[in-house]
């Protein structure tokens, strides 16, 4: 169940949840490769990660540098895909067609591309990890796309975990996480924050640090497959 001199890819790897994954993913021995759109967080993340972590520009809208970019990565043991912009909170009327195409195409398509070029170069024992959401399970008004993407993205890893077996496809669907993503979804991130943690379970919302330990538990249990993990400090229940 170790990580320890294995090779992990983390698309979205170089801010919030997906970079604890690659730091506490290094710090367990493995060797990282974090991927984003953006060369100067590729290049900050890197940086922070140290020892022999990689990381490469990609923009997962693009199919084709999708394919190229596994090519070049080569033979692996684990994905774990965290991609994705800003939350998109709007009513249904008030999506546009191009919003709504824009925030499937990194969150769903993107998922489903990143599994399609990474199965054929994973290594006996590897795993997919995809990540999700509890407004699949709990939606709020506004959410309509976003829930819809999660819950699909939940669909999709059960069925690749029976198509691409022993290969294990499982997903993680962290609640509200303290990280940079909300800065860009709502117009006052920390009273966000502040008020979804009053209303939870554990009266506070969860850390970047405590998502990224259920990704690593999933990636190292090789008994564990077709799973949906919640961190989400009981907001399911409330």
């Amino acid at each position: 169940m170790s990580l320890a001199g294995k090779k992990i890819v983390i698309i979205g790897g170089t801010s919030g949840i997906g970079f604890a994954v690659a730091r506490q993913a290094a710090a367990a021995g493995a060797h990282v490769v974090v991927a984003s759109s953006s060369q100067d967080r590729v290049d900050a993340a890197t940086k922070r990660l140290g020892g022999p972590a990689e990381g490469r520009r990609l923009d997962v809208a693009d199919g084709d540098a999708i394919a190229a970019f596994f090519e070049q990565v080569g033979e692996f043991d684990h994905l774990v895909y965290t991609a994705g912009e800003s939350l998109l909170i709007k009513s249904l009327v008030d999506t546009t067609p191009q919003e709504a195409r824009a925030v499937f195409e990194r969150r769903f398509w993107g998922a489903f591309l990143s599994a399609k070029y990474a199965a054929p170069r994973l290594r006996d024992g590897g795993s997919i990890t995809f990540s999700s959401g509890v407004l699949a399970v709990r939606p709020l008004s506004g959410t309509a796309l976003t829930a819809g993407i999660t819950g699909g993205v939940e669909a999709l890893s059960r069925a690749l975990a029976v198509e691409l077996a022993p290969l294990r496809v499982n997903v993680v669907q962290p609640g509200v996480i303290r990280t940079e993503l909300w800065d860009g979804s709502v117009p006052d991130p920390e009273a966000f924050l502040r008020d979804a943690g009053s209303e939870l379970l554990t009266r506070r919302v969860g850390t970047a640090e405590e998502a990224a330990a259920a990704y690593l538990f999933v990636l190292a249990n090789a008994y564990v497959t077709g799973t949906t993990l919640a961190v989400d400090g009981g907001a399911a229940l409330v």
